[in-house]
């Protein structure tokens, strides 16, 4: 995945200040109303500092200070929304390195082969792609079995193993085979693939504005107005009142009152989510998506493939009656080193590490091997003396019936065991002897439980969605943990699920990989479609976890909680703060007039003058000096949402009113040190 780049890298920092001036094209200014009526203000004390010098009217020091330091305000909201942008545009760019022209091996009309440009492909087309090739484009394995190295795009260094049917049959351009063969059916014309794709989200092309958002943006606006319609009235009332005011200083106090701190942040906020959660390898589909995680109540994982890694694994050996369970692995792992299924290669894995069966010298044995097909629906070795079988319980029981034995009542029984738990079983015979039965199942993913227990800690109910039997549901249920199952499940039954956990005001989040899952995850507040999956999934879903984790859905409501609090605490900091700015301008812009006024002065700043200008440098400095915070976030800890508030209200609340006083204060002391005012 694009590697993580440091909060102030020197290449990220000067594109941001060369964004700072672009944005500050009224088009793009006026989206964020806040900054644009700064932006105004600036633009006005600028053709006022001209007529005034032209003329020679005004204190021309002061007046300058004022403008530019409005104008750097406009410049540092720009330089953070820019710095999160350009954070997300270096991810894209390390995207862009494994996006090379790669070349194809395309299936022409006639069945032969032809060598193309990866450019050149389109949906539809067949490629054939062996070990060590370069997958040319996003596409749909329809035969044969291959592991692939996705670290190009997952950052992920284990390979993954990609077969026809089923949920692993999807493959992403610029990946890499490892071993055998496939042949892939192109799915996305150039230009449209998934890391096309993953190139625009993470430059922030698509991004929009989540409700919170927009509902904050009119928050700020209404105060803007409010804020801007009082001051207009101090014009009239300073003339009434003989008081020597100035726009300079009638700008500077809107500037100062209105809340510049959170305008100048909130965008730089929502594209920083974003970018956070690329980070943990989850591209977001929209902001509204990340803000949605942060409130999710309710969790669906499909099983097979999310909460099992989908291929039924060897787990088990059970012997028959007089047979030893060290004989039966030995035969079992003889009768799977030419079955090239997940299910067989897991049997010769399984005998290797319980019983410690490898290195074996196959030439001295004389062995002949019997590869697994579809048709006999066994896999076997031809020995000296001896026939090693192993398959499906009914093949096998021919196998031996046509030896002239039977296979033994206790492996019966063992096989409808197995077969009502859901597993499936598979039997051992060598020659017309049945020597036990292996337990194959979907295995569950390593460290599920604890992680759906810290999903209940925050308040997350996990259900888990499987076509399997109430039996089997209930058995996988129990090992992973969830707090619910729904079994023998349609693509229709899942989606009404997901409807009457909302109907009762629920977020609802849905992780899934195949194309049964596509309905559902469209459904869902939160569809959180695994890499893994079926190109259907990855575009009903409105997030994509490139790791193919079903527990990254922690990490991806962790975000979301602080992107909210982030959010929350700016908002807070920002309103707070203009206590501060109350008690610097307002006795300032009176005080000639009103003496009493004075006594608002408790900063004792040094001159109306050094007050005013102290309020406006501090306004345009906590900006900069909040962009961290933006970027990264309020840490987030899983506790109530009482215990967060009145811990946001504290920190940003109370620091957002003494924070400034004990800014201003500073700046004044300097203007006055640096004979500035």
């Amino acid at each position: 995945m694009a590697e993580k780049k440091k909060l102030w890298d020197a290449q990220i920092v000067s594109q941001a200040l060369v964004e700072s001036f672009r944005k500050l094209n009224p088009r793009a200014m006026v989206k964020n109303p806040v900054m644009f009526v700064v932006e105004v203000g600036s633009v006005l004390t600028t053709a006022l500092l001209i007529e005034n010098a032209m003329q020679h009217r005004g204190d021309f020091g002061f007046n300058l200070q004022i403008t530019l330091w409005l104008w750097f305000t406009v410049l540092f909201a720009n330089f953070a929304e820019a710095m999160a942008e350009g954070r997300g545009k270096a991810q894209a760019d390390t995207l862009r390195k494994a996006k090379a022209e790669t070349i194809a091996y395309r299936y022409k009309a006639d069945g032969s082969m032809e060598t193309v440009s990866s450019s050149l492909l389109r949906a539809g087309d067949i490629i054939r792609v062996e070990a060590g090739q370069y997958i040319a484009g996003d596409g749909e394995v329809i035969e044969g079995v291959a592991s692939v190295d996705e670290s190009a795009i997952t950052g992920e260094s284990a390979p993954v193993l990609r077969e026809s049917g089923g949920d692993r049959s999807a493959v992403t351009g610029g990946t890499r085979v490892l071993s055998d063969w496939i042949k892939v059916r192109i799915t996305s014309n150039p230009g449209e693939t998934f890391l096309d794709h993953m190139i625009a989200l993470v430059e922030g092309a698509s991004r929009q504005k989540t409700p919170n958002e927009i509902a904050l943006s009119i928050l700020l606006s209404g105060l803007t107005i409010i804020f801007l319609l009082a001051v207009v009235t101090l014009q009239p009332f300073a003339m009434y009142a003989h008081a020597p005011q100035t726009i300079f200083v009638l700008v500077s106090l809107l500037v100062c009152l209105i809340p510049t701190t959170i305008g100048g942040l909130l965008s730089a906020i929502g594209i920083a989510g974003m970018d956070r959660l690329v980070q943990y390898n989850v591209l977001a589909m929209s902001g509204r998506a990340v803000e949605a995680a942060g409130d999710v109540n309710t969790l669906l994982l499909d099983k097979t493939g999310t909460i099992t890694f989908g291929n039924r694994q060897a787990t088990e050996f059970f012997p028959a009656p007089g047979v030893t369970t060290e004989r039966l692995a030995d035969a079992a792992q003889l009768a799977s080193i030419a079955d090239e299924t997940p299910e067989g290669r897991s049997i010769v894995v399984l005998a290797k590490q319980k019983y410690n069966l490898r290195g074996r010298d196959l030439e001295s044995i004389q062995a002949e091997f019997v590869p697994f097909t579809a048709q006999t629906r066994m896999s076997g070795v031809n020995l000296p003396g001896a026939m090693i079988r192993k398959g499906s319980a009914d093949a096998i029981a021919k196998f031996v019936e046509a030896a002239g034995s039977r296979v033994p009542r206790a492996v019966a029984d063992k096989v409808e065991e197995i077969s009502r738990l859901g597993g499936t079983p598979l039997v051992v015979a060598e020659n017309e002897s049945a020597l036990g039965v292996v337990y194959l199942k979907d295995v569950v993913k390593g460290g599920l439980k604890e992680r759906l227990a810290h999903l209940r800690a925050m308040g997350i109910r996990s259900i888990m969605i499987t076509g399997d039997n109430p039996l089997t549901a209930a058995v996988i249920a129990k090992e992973a943990g969830v707090d619910d199952f729904l079994a023998e499940a349609k693509p229709k039954d899942k989606m009404d699920l997901i409807k009457r956990e909302q109907a009762k005001g629920k977020l609802v989040a849905m992780t899934g990989d195949g194309t049964n899952d596509a309905p559902a995850l469209a459904q869902a507040d939160v569809g959180v479609a695994m890499n893994s999956g079926t190109q259907a999934a990855k575009e009903a879903g409105n997030m994509v976890d490139l790791d193919s984790n079903p527990t990254k859905l922690i990490e991806i409501v962790q975000i979301g909680k602080q992107l909210l609090m982030t959010r929350g605490a700016l908002t807070t900091f920002s309103i707070a703060n203009d206590v501060a700015k109350y008690f610097a301008i307002i006795p300032a812009m009176f005080l000639g007039v009103f003496p009493v006024l004075g006594a608002l002065n408790i900063m004792h700043l040094h001159s109306p003058q050094s007050a005013i200008l102290s309020a406006v440098i501090f306004n345009a400095l906590i900006i900069i000096a909040l962009i961290p915070l933006a970027l990264k976030g309020v840490k987030y800890e899983p506790k109530p949402a009482g215990v967060l508030l009145r811990q946001n209200l504290l920190i940003y609340g109370l620091g957002g009113i003494i924070i400034p006083f004990i800014g201003i204060k500073a700046i004044d002391l300097c203007l006055v040190a640096l004979h500035l005012a």
